[in-house]
């Protein structure tokens, strides 16, 4: 248990990875259970499931146990209500403990939060409201009630993950449901989950698919024609056990529909912070860094010779930069998610896209920079900063917001609106 003296402002005996705010009752509470799990249990984990390359089971009981699968389900469905503000200062707050715990949980909570607050704020007809408030309930009592487990699908090694073509999946609509057929690469909880939601295009045999076709469909894993294939042993973000899928006429049924048709394209336009949710693992494992440079010099790191580094100014020195570097992280951070809404103005939305890039590079700076203050030590194994290094270097790199692909952003939208072109 904590001895540290509780934050008259925040009523919290820690600084979430957020930093310090204003909190609503729920989000103190989610703060601190997801602290606690990841003090208590998760951090001494976290060194396991990078080293075997090892889906974090065990991390993922403990998240059911605390109602977490449920976070964004609505209390309606017997969820606990969290909504996007709330969800992404918790995901940072696990990430900082394990990185690969919170990026896959990511992928399981945006089946609810996409299916739940966000699509409230699509538009859809009477009639297309009906269908997806039915098909939803469906969802969520599973989650609910069974415990579980869903997965995202995205990646097919083309630009169908980064919005720019239709994806190469394909739904065939059939008597009482869907003929699915394709294949997917980087899927994180690859044989860990129960039902796989995958993003794909409707065929509906004109050889001329378009991305506003888009199906966003739950496979179940025991499905016939579904297969897991592939090794896993990457850099970093080991944990996430992210294989390929293949799907070789795979029938649902139609209510597997996690979104009704041509929504999910319509949300993708709507609700552009709805691609910014892999953020708050990195800033989870940037502070991470921090916290562990921060221990390392003052000599108390648990296991460790209580020696102290922090008398050099050179070590002074990189630990304030590390800060600064820290805060302007959160802060923006902070910002982008009090902003994230439907349709938002031009300067919201680049903000958010500014935010996007300075936690993904950021975070890999931070512990660049960690590693170089700790010294030649603190790369071994048994200590988790070459972790933190590792993980962090693949923020950046991950569909649909790559940090080339948010500079093409910012800079195309900055300079262009919507509609216009050069002569």
């Amino acid at each position: 248990m904590s001895t540290r003296p509780v934050n008259p402002n925040t009523g919290l005996d820690f600084t979430p990875a957020v930093g310090d705010m204003a909190f609503t009752p729920l989000q103190r509470e989610l703060l601190a259970k997801a602290h606690a799990l990841g003090r208590d249990k998760f951090a001494a984990r976290a060194q396991q499931w990078d080293q075997e390359a090892s889906f974090p089971f065990a991390n993922y009981d403990d998240l059911r146990g605390a109602g977490f699968l449920k976070l964004c389900v609505p209390t309606s469905h017997g969820g606990l209500g969290a909504d996007y503000t709330t969800y992404m200062m918790v995901a940072a707050e696990i990430g900082r403990f394990c990185g690969a715990t919170a990026l896959t949980w990511n992928m399981h909570i945006c089946s609810t939060m996409w299916t739940g607050v966000l699509a409230d704020g699509i538009p859809m007809t009477d009639a297309e409201r009906r269908e997806h408030a039915a098909r939803r309930e469906l969802h969520f009592g599973r989650i609910v009630n069974d415990g579980a487990l869903y997965a995202q699908p995205f990646s097919e090694g083309t630009a169908a993950a980064a919005g720019r073509a239709p994806f190469g999946t394909t739904a065939k609509k059939v008597e009482g449901g869907w003929l699915i057929n394709g294949r997917k690469i980087w899927a994180s909880l690859s044989g860990a989950a129960d039902y796989y939601g995958v993003l794909c295009t409707e065929d509906k045999g004109d050889q001329h698919p378009d991305a506003r076709d888009t199906l966003y469909i739950s496979v179940p894993a025991t499905a016939e024609g579904f297969s897991i294939s592939g090794d896993w042993d990457p850099l970093g973000m080991r944990g996430t056990v992210s294989r390929n899928l293949a799907f070789k006429d795979v029938f649902v049924s139609d209510a597997e529909q996690l979104m009704p048709r041509g929504i999910y394209f319509k949300g993708a336009q709507t609700w552009p912070a709805m691609f910014f949710t892999l953020s708050p693992t990195y800033l989870g494992v940037a502070n991470a860094a921090y916290d562990f440079t921060v221990m390392y010099l003052r000599g108390e790191v648990p296991g460790e010779p209580p020696i102290k580094r922090r008398q050099f100014p050179t070590k002074q020195i990189a630990v304030a930069q590390m800060r600064i570097q820290l805060e302007n992280m959160k802060s923006i951070f902070a910002r982008a998610i009090a902003e994230a809404k439907p349709n938002p103005s031009k300067d919201e939305k680049l903000r958010l896209y500014a935010a996007h890039y300075s936690v993904m590079e950021g975070a890999n700076d931070i512990a660049r920079l960690a590693i170089r203050t700790c010294g030649g030590q603190s790369m071994l194994k048994h200590l988790p900063l070459e972790r933190l290094y590792r993980d962090s270097r693949c923020g950046a790199l991950m569909l649909p917001w790559t940090a080339e692909l948010i500079l093409d952003r910012m800079g195309r939208e900055t300079l262009y609106e919507a509609g216009e072109k050069d002569e």
